[in-house]
Parts: structure tokens; C-alpha cells; sequence
């Protein structure tokens, strides 16, 4: 393709200059092709469909910021045809509370068609014939999760042909200023779209108002569904992870995993760009009986190439199997946590993700590692740490992400050698470690009082914290220990990328008032809290990783930790505890680790899951609310690795 600089001529536009949430707008335009390629570059808030000549080209916005914008580039040559072209748009604005899209001012897009000669064939202007979409319907902002923002209503009786160039009561657009954006190409590869999931139909209700599909694994994509109804009536979707009583977890608490699409008379046939589903089971609901042909989901994939490797060991090979195939499941346009739930990107989730995915995938995964860490560092916020997620319209941020945030970049630096990404954002992790240095008190890192801070490290007794409240700051053994490693983290970069490091001394400073505050020497652990014995696995074995003990201490303090019965990590801290083990005494504790792997997922190989659960209880966790794919929990393919068991 040609060196075309983007949207110099191209307008941000939208199809009206009023800009409400959750709005759909279409886009339709002409443009006259003779040949050579041509493709299309494009970028919008907060996702779009595109299609030439009534055919569905691509779709996802990469995530963004309105100072970091990124466009796709899309090769639009094999849906040409010489002569005159259809060019057809949907773009879908959330504009509310959600943890997949940054906090903006409205709806908008900007486009440009070029040939390979560097023509402008098509550009978004004044003059882009628009209109509100007439099938989706807009200002609906009925919840999914508090996560992922609105679920949607999909009218097919509606529909005109637009897509195909057929439609009217368009429009020309307002623009809007283009000037507070910069933009930048799409730092991976796009999700491909692969053939729909066989599915079954298990259940059938003898009215045929209710089917019951099973797609055979769990899987992350877009909804299609193909049936005919003897009249227009309004189906219901529902989707979930498993069956409770023979249904999925539809409703919890308020969230509402559903949403609906109005049949026409006759056949219809329907696929969804929008919603990303993470899923294994669906369940159809409709007024009157249908004959259901088809209701699946179409994998959107990242395209990975995993190691061939070699497990002798029947149920650790299960492990690793349904362990890579969560890493797999949670990257969409950026890691995700839970396909299903939330599909957020979180500092600490994404470095266990990033680290797994050094070892099992062939090139280790590393330019779409980068590309997160980067969205990261791109994250605004006045007090300068990270927020909860990457981008999202939360004001709430969780300050022990900001420290993993550290080993992340050390970690990918290491692994890759690219020294780059570390220059880059040098000023950015200044910036983040600056926070915590002015958490000190008496040698010592307090915890956070805001109620825009949330104290959370795990979800269990003690470690969960207290989500939007205002709190007194105390001593924190956890957050002290982790700004040690934080500090030794930057300390490493800085050497690998041969900057400077501003914050000689701390660390060793740190390590001393940690054991003074924190050690019991009645118990020979370490306590949480200053004023109060709270013991956990957690601040021991931060304690460890961040030599605070030496090494013969390091040895008896795991001696003890594992044998006091206290408050254990739950699986997304396993990998710290393992490290900790495995640094104390690597031959003493190499066939523990592997024992209790093979105990935490033994309850998943039992119930048959296809991927990693979010925590050892499975679906009923968080009242019932619990994740059966999640990132954080793909340790078994790190260790395996390193441990020896995959060869």
C-alpha cells in the first residue's frame, strides 16, 4: 500500500450533533474504483462494523485513548469491484460506565478509502450521508455488567438494505474537531474470524419457545443465530459459562447476561460485531415457537503459535492443555481477565498472562505484550498511578497494580530485549514509583485512604479491602514489600535500557523497617499490620521475593508459612508463592508446587472444563458470580515449563 499519511483530509464525524449513550449511527457512501487495491483506514469511539457492497469486511475498534487514537488499515481489495463501490459503516458509541471504553465527549469516526497509488478514493466529511441506526436501538443504556457496559436490541423488521446501499433518510453528518486526537496505526494483528462453533441443541421445550445450545467448549466471539418464525416476535438470548438447573447463570445480582433481537416473519439470520461473547452455553427464548437452525458463536482469535511440547503425565497435560487455552480466550484487542464477566485489562492480571505467554507461545507473544503495556503507560490520572483498567470510565484505581505494573516491563525486557518500550515510558514509571515514595511514613508504605483508591491484593480474608470508601492509612508489610520489588524491578530495567535509576538506597531502607514493623518472633512470620496479627501466605512470601530474609530464614519462614494454616493465596497469587518456594529451596519445593497444581485443578479436570476457573470454587464464587476463564489462573503453563514437566 502507499505511504498515505493518515486523515489529513478526513473528518471526525457523527450523525447528528447531539451525542447520546449508547447510540448506534450508519454511514453510507459511494465511491468509483479502477483497480490496483485500494484500503481503508479508519478509527471511531468506541467500535465499528464495516462492510463494501453489502459484505462484511471487518469490525473492533482497537482500544484507545483520545490522545493514543488508533486506526485500523484494512485491505479492501478482494470486496471491490471497477467501477462504483458501496461503503457502509455502523458505529456503535457506549458513552457509559464500563471498563472496555475511555471516558470521551460522543459518539464519532473518521475513515478514508485509498487506492495504492495514494489516491483519496472516499473520506469522511460534512457531506457522508449518516442517519441514527434504524434496527439497533439507541438510548436503550440497558446494563450488561457494570464492566461491559450496555447489552443491545436488534430489530430485523426494521431493516431497509442500507448495508447493500438501499436505505434512505440519510443525512449529511456534523463534524466535529479532529485537532485533540493523535493518531497511531493498530500496534498487533486483528482478531480473525473463524468458522462458527459447531453447536448441539440439548434441551428443546415441547413448544419450541426455548432451546438450550451447547457449543462444546468455552469459547470467545460474536453471536450469530439462523431460524424462521411464523411471525415478528421479540427473541431473548441468554449466555453463561455452564448450566445451573439446567439453565445459565443469566441474572446475578444486577447483572443481566442477555439480549434480544426482534424476528421477522419467515427466515432471519443474524450475527452480532458488537458484544463479544465468552461463553460455552446459550439459551434461546422466543414468544412463539421457532425452528432454530442455528445458534453458535464465531471465534474472534488472536492468531498465537503455542509450542509443541511434550507432557507425560495424563493430568498435567489436561492442565496445560485447558491452561493455554485460557491464555488463548483472554486476549481480544488487548488482554482481557475474564471473557465472560468483564473483559478488562488489569496491571496485575496481564503480567501473569504476559509471562505465561513468554513460554508458550513460539515467539513469545512479545509485540502483542508490548502493545499493551504501552496502552498502559498511555493511562492518565492525576495522582499519576494506573487505573483499574486499560481504558475505562472508572475513576477507581488499585495501587498494588501500579507495582506489578514494574515487573511487568522488567519481565518483558528481560525476555524479549527490547530496550525500547523501557525508554519510552521511563517517565511514566518515575511518575507511578513517586506515588509510593510519598506513601512513606516512618520507613514505611502506607496504604491508600481514598475512596477512589481500592486496597485490594486477593480475594480473600484481609486482602480484599474496601472498595469506594474512605479509610485511615496504616502500615501495609504487603504494599511495602511490593514497592521493594517494585523498586528492583525499575533498578533492572534501568540497567537493561542503561538509564538512569533515581531511587538508589530506598530499597535496602525499605527491607530494614519492613522486618523491624512486620516480624513477629514469637510466630516467625510476618504480619500484615502493625497495631494488629494479621498473618496471611501473602506478606510472607513477599517478604522472601523481596529479601527482606536471607536465605536461611527464607527456608524456615516457608517451613512455617505452609504449616501455620493461615490464610492461603487464592490461584492468582499462586505464581508469587511458587516463586517464593522455588527461590527458598528450589529441589525441596519443585514436587510440592506441582502436587498442589495438580490439587487446585483437579475439582476443573473432574467437572470437564475447558479453561482455567478464576478461583479453585469455581462457578459459586462471589456469589456465584465466578469466572470459568481467567487469565490470571494459567500458572500450571509457566511452571511447567520452567519446572521441567513440558519438554
Amino acid at each position: 500500500m502507499s505511504n498515505h499519511t493518515p486523515f489529513t483530509t478526513a473528518q471526525w464525524i457523527w450523525h447528528s450533533p447531539e451525542r447520546g449513550k449508547d447510540e448506534y449511527a450508519e454511514f453510507l457512501d459511494r465511491f468509483e474504483y479502477a483497480g490496483g487495491g485500494a484500503e481503508c483506514l479508519i478509527s471511531c469511539r468506541d467500535d465499528y462494523a464495516l462492510y463494501i457492497n453489502g459484505a462484511f469486511v471487518a469490525s473492533n475498534q482497537y482500544s484507545d485513548f483520545d490522545h493514543y487514537k488508533i486506526y485500523d488499515r484494512i485491505d479492501l481489495t478482494p470486496f471491490l469491484v471497477e467501477g462504483e463501490n458501496v461503503f457502509a459503516l455502523l458505529v456503535w458509541y457506549c458513552g457509559g460506565h464500563s471498563m472496555r471504553f475511555c471516558f470521551s465527549d460522543g459518539g464519532g469516526t473518521i475513515f478514508e478509502v485509498v487506492g495504492n497509488d495514494g489516491r483519496l478514493l472516499l473520506h469522511s466529511s460534512e457531506a457522508t450521508p449518516s442517519r441514527k441506526s434504524l434496527a439497533y436501538l439507541s438510548g436503550r443504556e440497558k446494563p450488561l455488567t457494570s464492566q461491559l457496559g450496555y447489552t443491545y436490541l436488534y430489530d430485523s423488521n426494521k431493516e431497509d438494505g442500507w448495508i447493500k446501499g438501499d436505505g434512505t433518510g440519510f443525512s449529511p453528518s456534523a463534524v466535529f474537531p479532529k485537532d485533540r486526537f493523535t493518531f497511531f496505526e493498530r500496534p498487533i494483528k486483528k482478531a480473525l474470524h473463524l468458522a462458527p462453533k459447531s453447536s448441539e441443541i440439548i434441551s428443546q421445550s415441547e413448544d419450541g419457545c426455548h432451546y438450550t445450545v451447547d457449543i462444546g467448549s468455552e469459547t470467545v466471539g460474536l453471536f450469530t443465530i439462523r431460524f424462521t418464525s411464523p411471525s415478528a416476535q421479540t427473541i431473548t438470548v441468554a449466555y453463561g459459562e455452564d448450566l445451573q438447573d439446567g439453565h445459565v447463570r443469566r441474572f446475578i445480582h444486577k447483572r443481566d447476561f442477555s439480549f434480544e433481537y426482534v424476528a421477522s416473519e419467515g427466515e432471519n439470520e443474524f450475527t452480532n460485531y458488537f458484544l463479544r461473547l465468552g461463553c460455552r452455553y446459550l439459551e434461546v427464548y422466543s414468544e412463539r415457537p421457532i425452528e432454530l437452525e442455528l445458534a453458535s458463536v464465531i471465534p474472534q482469535v488472536y492468531p498465537t503459535n503455542a509450542k509443541k511440547v511434550r507432557i507425560d503425565d495424563d493430568d498435567e497435560r489436561r492442565i496445560y492443555e485447558i491452561c493455554l487455552a485460557t491464555l488463548d480466550l483472554c486476549m481480544m484487542e488487548h488482554y482481557v481477565d475474564c471473557p465472560w464477566r468483564e473483559q478488562g485489562l488489569y496491571a496485575f492480571d496481564s503480567r501473569n498472562q504476559m509471562l505465561f505467554g513468554y513460554h508458550a507461545f513460539e515467539d513469545g507473544n512479545f509485540e502483542y505484550a508490548r502493545a499493551n503495556l504501552l496502552l498502559m503507560a498511555k493511562d492518565r490520572r492525576e495522582d499519576d498511578l494506573l487505573s483499574i483498567c486499560f481504558p475505562c470510565s472508572s475513576r477507581v484505581a488499585i495501587p498494588s497494580f501500579s507495582l506489578h505494573y514494574f515487573s511487568s516491563i522488567e519481565e518483558y525486557t528481560r525476555y524479549s530485549g527490547d530496550i525500547s518500550l523501557a525508554r519510552e515510558i521511563y517517565d511514566k514509571l518515575i511518575s507511578i514509583m513517586n506515588v509510593f515514595i510519598a506513601q512513606m511514613k516512618d520507613g514505611i508504605i502506607y496504604d491508600f485512604g481514598s475512596h477512589m483508591h481500592w486496597n485490594f491484593y486477593d480475594w480473600t480474608k484481609d486482602l480484599e479491602g474496601v472498595l469506594c470508601r474512605e479509610t485511615t492509612p496504616t502500615p501495609d508489610c504487603v504494599l511495602s514489600c511490593l514497592t521493594v520489588r517494585a523498586l528492583e524491578a525499575f533498578k533492572k530495567i534501568c540497567t537493561y535500557a542503561h538509564l538512569h535509576f533515581p531511587f538508589e538506597g530506598i530499597a535496602d531502607d525499605l527491607r530494614d523497617n519492613i522486618r523491624k514493623s512486620f516480624y513477629r518472633p514469637e510466630t516467625g512470620l510476618f504480619s500484615m499490620h502493625t497495631d494488629k496479627e494479621t498473618y496471611n501466605v501473602l506478606s510472607n512470601i513477599l517478604a522472601i521475593l523481596a529479601d527482606v530474609v536471607t536465605d536461611d530464614e527464607a527456608r524456615s519462614l516457608c517451613e512455617r508459612t505452609l504449616a501455620a494454616g493461615i490464610t492461603d493465596c487464592t490461584l492468582s497469587l499462586k505464581a508469587l508463592k511458587y516463586d517464593a518456594m522455588l527461590k527458598a529451596d528450589r529441589e525441596k519445593y519443585r514436587q510440592i508446587v506441582l502436587d498442589e497444581i495438580k490439587s487446585d485443578f483437579a475439582p476443573m479436570l473432574e467437572a470437564g472444563a475447558t479453561s482455567a476457573w478464576e478461583t479453585a470454587d469455581g462457578a459459586v464464587a462471589f456469589g456465584n458470580a465466578g469466572s470459568l476463564c481467567h487469565g490470571w489462573s494459567a500458572a500450571p503453563v509457566y511452571y511447567y515449563h520452567v519446572l521441567g514437566v513440558a519438554h
